[in-house]
């Protein structure tokens, strides 16, 4: 009995496709098996997606493999054996322990309080430079400005008055004290009350540092016609106990204010033979040298004016023998 020609052909597929490649167990010997691999798309034997397999498997022993293993890219590789490659590296990565990520960290650790020393270090110098740098030219602008009123000659010679008691007083009698003095008169209504209040306060500001030598407040009148020994000692009074009046004849008082450069000049007398002298309106400090060292005008404060004289208290040394 022959059987149909269709049925021997599918015979012939059939054995064909059982029927092993000569190829397939060279190498091999009989009863060794494939050792198995995670699960995953397909089996990858050989070629760039087994290399890649190896790579990984072989970082995985060093004690950087799950670091290092993170930031692996596998090779691009057509069809399944891409997706396989990824497969296994999230794969392994799931396998990853807390041990393994807590490591990294306490490498990061020193390193982070490394970089923070050296920036607090490092900001700590330049701010340190940046305040010398910044007193060096406070220094240097307060040596400019009094060689500037030295150049000025203010304050130059001596004068020769009478206080509030009835004393004589000249510029030597002041040496070895800072002085700060202001030229008024008693008679004016506003600008010299401000001003010799603001002076007071000035003095008190510096009386409440401890360590600070005293400053002696002197008042000079330009008026010298109505402000006498008795006017001047009813008017210093009322603003401070160290207050110092000064006074004296019409030439004495002159030459005190041209030493000073203190512009004054009376004005026309009202029906009650009262009047105003027009003045310059300034404060001045004197070193206890008796040379004149600064000047402060109206639009200085109090607390700015008590600084500055504490800055040439703190630069002051003595030219005299």
């Amino acid at each position: 009995m022959r059987a149909a020609p269709g049925r021997l052909r599918r015979g012939r597929e059939c054995v064909a496709r059982r029927t092993p490649e000569p190829t397939e167990f060279a190498g091999r010997s009989a009863g060794s098996r494939r050792p198995a691999l995670p699960p995953g798309p397909g089996p990858l034997a050989r070629g760039p997606a087994a290399r890649s397999i190896r790579s990984m498997l072989l970082l995985t022993r060093g004690p950087m493999a799950w670091h290092r293993l993170s930031q692996l890219k596998p090779p691009a590789l057509p069809g399944t054996l891409r997706g396989q490659a990824l497969h296994l590296r999230s794969w392994l990565l799931s396998r990853q322990g807390p041990a393994e990520t807590g490591g990294q960290g306490q490498h990061q650790g020193p390193r982070l309080r490394t970089r923070l020393l050296i920036t607090a270090v490092f900001g700590a110098g330049l701010g340190g430079f940046w305040l010398a740098l910044r007193a060096e030219k406070e220094r240097l602008r307060q040596q400019q400005r009094m060689e500037a009123l030295r150049q000025a000659a203010v304050g130059q010679g001596d004068f020769c008055l009478l206080d509030h008691k009835g004393q004589a007083r000249c510029k030597a009698d002041f040496r070895g004290q800072w002085v700060l003095m202001y030229f008024g008169f008693t008679h004016c209504p506003d600008i010299c009350p401000d001003e010799l209040e603001k002076l007071v306060q000035v003095v008190q500001l510096l009386e409440a540092e401890p360590g600070l030598p005293a400053v002696q407040p002197v008042f000079i009148t330009v008026d010298p016609e109505r402000d006498d020994v008795t006017a001047m000692a009813r008017y210093v009074q009322d603003f401070h106990p160290r207050l110092l009046g000064l006074t004296g004849s019409t030439e004495q008082v002159a030459q005190a204010s041209h030493s000073y450069r203190v512009y004054y000049s009376a004005g026309p007398k009202d029906e009650d033979q009262d009047y105003i002298v027009d003045h310059s309106i300034a404060i001045y400090l004197l070193n206890p040298d008796g040379l004149f060292t600064d000047y402060y005008g109206r639009s200085r404060s109090a607390e700015q004016i008590a600084d500055s004289v504490q800055r040439h208290m703190a630069a002051f040394r003595s030219i005299l023998p």
